[in-house]
């Protein structure tokens, strides 16, 4: 399998929002009645799946319970603790994973040697793994009885804290950073360092003072992602936080624990607060970058690094970095097929047996069978926001992006919140009620509809960002022709755009069922006995000590998500989309 489609779309998700076109150069669309019910029902979708959630969440936490909580926030050490350990630990990953993806995607771009497919695939493991894989290998490896740390190094470490949270979550999140700044480095145009070198300039003092200014806002964004990925991750504060509690892992306490909703939707309001302001500034900074460092495509070629005395240094770190990604991931292999690894390493079959014979096949299924579903439902709302967005729409533009935007940049925690408060009893309009519980042991399907519901939400904007990028690529005078023939906009859509667009729909599937496989914060607050999730599953084995089911589970899951993303990548290829770097 290649993973051409992955790394395309998360770095499309830095991308800034659409940029407005002047009022005398954007030709007014004719707003034909099939455009205006596409724009009717996508709003709607949105306003569904995102604000009302949202609204409900608000709603639960200004709540006279919630307000209780809120004011014990300022007053009580712990509450000011936890909310200062949550800021503590997104500024850390966000600091390490992005020099580390800064690292590795220089070197991918600008230093020459061999293998750099496998370099690059290597990098891109975190991303088709569920959440919480590096942090359960990470406690068989470090922990206090260690493989490494104590068996191999005499040495017993306390991963539990904020040091193991800083391991796992730099190493589940640099390829966010890695796969945007390969894309920003290639980018770049090379007659400015070419310049500078004429001059007389070093290597260094060209990298110093030409290439890193220019990556700047690359790398400004890509903190902000990992800064808002780290504070919204719940499931790894869970399995290695310890006594560090964060808001995520607070919320779900309250939740699951307590059973104070109130509680839970105050706490994850106060997540929510710094999450969008850094999902917004993180736009802001995106655009800065698109339009002072990306000048199309570039008017030359760059010279790749060969000096040894920098390029065999930085080969070495490099190396150590990926073979530690490589370590990880061989001990959830290995721990699999093991009794238990590093206590009893004998060959065994009985993890597998054991997932397969019960609970763990009805996971597998029901687990793939929702993702299945909720990925094409994803890929076309993401294309046709973009559509939209891009081609159909004078004003408002920028708002509908931001509404589809919203299920990436608001936590996981405080969208699973919002959909059980919300979908857990009926909907009611007017004090009527018009939908049906659609989470809970009550609900319709077992729950199974709000699940879809969460996946969509979440995977949807990646999508949405690949079709937008692709659009905007696309001469708005084919969309004019078309229309001046007297073709109506889903004609148009279905015809002339969604032809050219292809690649960037198959590229948001890819994303969309890896993330749905994968994912664990939104859902775990709506799964229930009728519809069984793989990650809830995997947490409840972690939670339960039993690591070999946990590590056979995150095998499987990651066969199943690397089986279908290389279908979907032939897909891809057979419709000409970009290569990787060999």
């Amino acid at each position: 399998m290649t993973s051409s489609a992955t790394p395309m779309t998360a770095a499309s998700l830095t991308q800034a929002p659409p940029a407005k076109a002047s009022a005398r150069g954007r030709t007014r669309v004719k707003q034909d009645p099939v455009t205006t019910t596409i724009l009717a029902v996508v709003l709607l979708v949105l306003v569904f799946l995102v604000l009302l959630p949202l609204g409900r969440v608000l709603g639960e936490a200004l709540s006279a319970d919630g307000l209780a909580v809120l004011s014990k926030l300022a007053s009580s050490r712990t509450n000011r603790a936890t909310v200062l350990n949550t800021l503590v630990l997104g500024t850390v990953v966000g600091t390490v994973g992005t020099l580390v993806g800064f690292l590795l995607a220089y070197v991918q771009v600008r230093v020459a040697f061999r293998g750099k497919r496998l370099f690059h695939l290597i990098c891109l493991l975190p991303v088709v793994s569920p959440p919480f894989a590096v942090a359960t290998a990470s406690i068989t490896l470090f922990g206090r009885n260690g493989i490494i740390s104590t068996q191999l190094l005499g040495q017993e470490w306390n991963i539990y804290g904020l040091p193991g949270l800083t391991l796992v979550l730099s190493l589940s999140f640099f390829p966010v950073a890695y796969m945007n700044l390969v894309g920003m480095l290639r980018s770049l145009d090379p007659s400015m360092e070419e310049a500078a070198a004429s001059l007389g300039a070093s290597k260094f003092t060209v990298f110093r003072t030409v290439t890193l200014p220019m990556v700047v806002p690359g790398l400004g964004a890509s903190f902000l992602l990992l800064f808002t990925e780290a504070i919204a991750d719940l499931a790894n504060p869970l399995v290695i936080g310890g006594d560090y509690t964060v808001l995520a892992s607070r919320a779900y306490i309250a939740i699951n624990g307590e059973y104070n909703t109130a509680a839970g939707a105050a706490y994850s309001l106060v997540l929510l607060v710094p999450s969008l302001l850094v999902f917004l500034l993180q736009r802001y900074w995106s655009g800065r970058s698109s339009t002072v460092t990306v000048t199309g495509k570039p008017t030359g070629s760059f010279e790749l690094l060969r000096a040894n005395v920098a390029r065999i240094p930085l080969l070495a770190v490099s190396v150590a970095v990926l073979a530690l990604v490589v370590t990880v991931y061989a001990a959830v292999v290995v721990g699999a097929f093991v009794e238990i690894l590093g206590v009893n390493n004998s060959f065994t079959l009985r993890h597998f047996e054991y997932l397969l014979s019960g609970i763990g096949n009805e996971s597998m299924i029901d687990t793939t069978i929702l993702a299945l579903i909720a990925t094409p439902i994803a890929g076309i709302l993401g294309m046709l926001v973009a559509w939209l967005v891009v081609v159909r729409m004078r004003r408002g533009a920028a708002l509908i992006d931001f509404l589809g935007m919203l299920g990436l940049a608001v936590p996981g925690t405080v969208i699973g919140i919002g959909y059980l408060v919300t979908f857990n009893r009926p909907v009611a309009l007017f004090g009527v009620n018009i939908i049906a519980p659609l989470a809970g042991g009550s609900a319709i399907a077992g729950g199974a509809m709000a699940i879809v519901m969460v996946y969509v939400a979440r995977s949807m904007p990646a999508g949405q960002r690949s079709g937008i990028a692709s659009l905007q690529q696309i001469d708005k005078a084919i969309d004019e022709a078309s229309t001046s023939l007297g073709a109506s906009g889903a004609q148009t859509f279905r015809r002339v755009t969604l032809p050219l667009i292809r690649p960037a729909f198959l590229t948001g599937l890819v994303y969309a069922f890896a993330r749905s496989m994968t994912t664990l914060s939104p859902i775990i607050f709506i799964t229930t006995p009728h519809t069984k999730i793989m990650t809830s599953q995997i947490l409840a084995e972690v939670d339960a000590g039993r690591f070999g089911n946990a590590f056979a589970f995150c095998t499987i899951l990651i066969l199943i998500v690397m089986t279908v993303i290389g279908g979907l990548n032939l897909l891809i290829r057979g419709t000409g989309a970009g290569r990787e770097p060999r």
